[in-house]
């Protein structure tokens, strides 16, 4: 479906909604690594209301897919057919301090937003949250982690809307998490959540969060046009390692490269393609296959189609 016949076919939805509606919206702003094609239509909901009625009324053969801070995301050249949904700070971007040491967060606040809000309020238990970069929905989706803390391991309920505009509510058994994945319906996009921490030292608790900023910064490209961690570590293994082994740091691609400060890292140079970036991943997947038989899987989130 063309842009002009899918913008015809929603003209009766579109007057209803009140965030914003762009067609043929280039995505490569909104990602980390600035490459992609166009969405066919951009839809960012002024709330959760917003949201459910754009998915309620949304036909079913239109396709949706949904996009955090894109910190973890490759955008392919091609773009993306259907609805892209990206949820704004000021829909989704709230934070309260509950009792008993909780925090309820809404699924577009950035995850080192969340981590300094407990810090402040004498919430410890979510420090981890510092060392990745990404928004709430996304940590909810692939039960993110680093520095010793899981999503898993400080969630109490998660919040969110179904394909079929329905509100839904998950506990964290409900969630089915395991290393970096949820087994939450696929469909669902998550609005907000409740997190679990315990009493602590705002002084301590910040501390604890500028030694894991110093250690980002000390091991990871994090000022480079990335996409953080590439591949999740296999059973047993460090990717970084498997890849170094492989002899793939530095590896180059177009304008896309193996980070040589960590080599799980994929950069974007300047003027790289999406193709360049996607294709030099699963170069490095041959060459760890070849030289160690263990095979990678993509942490990075890639969507849409080829040029």
């Amino acid at each position: 479906m063309t842009v002009p016949h899918l913008a015809a076919k929603l003209s009766p939805l579109l007057m209803q909604l009140r965030g914003s509606v762009r067609f043929d919206e280039p995505l490569a702003p909104y990602t980390w690594f600035r490459v992609g094609g166009p969405a066919q239509l951009l839809f960012m909901p002024a709330d959760e209301d917003d949201l459910a009625g754009f998915l309620s009324c949304l036909p079913a053969e239109i396709p949706v897919t949904v996009i955090g801070l894109g910190s973890n995301l490759i955008v392919r050249d091609g773009g993306v057919d259907g609805a892209v949904i990206r949820l704004s700070a000021k829909g989704f971007g709230g934070i309260e301090v509950l009792e008993d040491s909780r925090l309820r967060v809404g699924a577009a606040v950035p995850d080192v937003k969340a981590a300094r809000a407990a810090a402040e309020a004498g919430i410890d238990g979510l420090a981890f949250y510092r060392g990745i970069p990404g928004c709430i929905g996304g940590a909810l989706r692939m039960n993110a982690g680093a520095h010793g803390g899981e999503t898993k391991d400080a969630l109490v309920e998660a919040h969110g809307v179904t394909r079929s505009g329905e509100k839904v509510k998950f506990s964290n058994a409900e969630m089915g998490f395991s290393y970096r994945h949820c087994g939450a319906p696929a469909d669902v996009v998550f609005t907000g959540a409740t997190f679990q921490g315990r009493p602590g030292d705002p002084a301590a608790i910040l501390a604890e969060m500028d030694r894991i900023t110093a250690a980002r910064e000390a091991s990871q490209p994090i000022r480079e046009k990335t996409g953080g961690s590439t591949f999740a570590n296999p059973p047993g293994h460090k990717a970084w390692q498997l890849i170094d082994a492989a002899g793939c740091r530095g590896l180059v691609k177009g304008d896309a490269q193996v980070s040589e400060m960590h080599c799980n890292f994929l950069l974007n140079r300047g003027n790289a393609t999406a193709a360049d970036i996607e294709g030099l991943g699963e170069e490095v997947r041959a060459r760890v296959l070849a030289t160690s038989g263990v095979e990678l899987r993509w942490e990075i989130k890639r969507i849409g189609k080829p040029a």
